[in-house]
């Protein structure tokens, strides 16, 4: 199914989220403990298994010292303009 949790859109949604934590010189632990989450919250992220939503993306994105913009346009620059849910 193209909107899977799996899909190959949020394969690439995830492997930006790493390299921008990785850019931010943060652990997943460091993060998570920045947003008051367990670092088995940002794992999942990493990982595929959890989507976030604007608010989450909007906290995680100033905790790693990010305008909210940016991080966005960075974690959807590789998906495809018809990607569907």
């Amino acid at each position: 199914m193209a909107g899977s949790i799996y899909s190959d859109a949020q394969k690439s949604v995830a492997r930006a989220f790493v390299h921008a934590r990785h850019e931010a010189g943060l652990k997943q632990a460091d993060l998570a403990a920045a947003i008051g989450k367990h670092q088995s919250y940002i794992s999942d992220i990493e990982r595929g298994q959890r989507r976030i939503d604007v608010l989450e993306l909007y906290v995680i994105a100033i905790a790693m010292g990010i305008a909210p913009t940016d991080f966005y346009q960075a974690l959807v620059q590789d998906v495809p303009v018809d990607f569907r849910l």
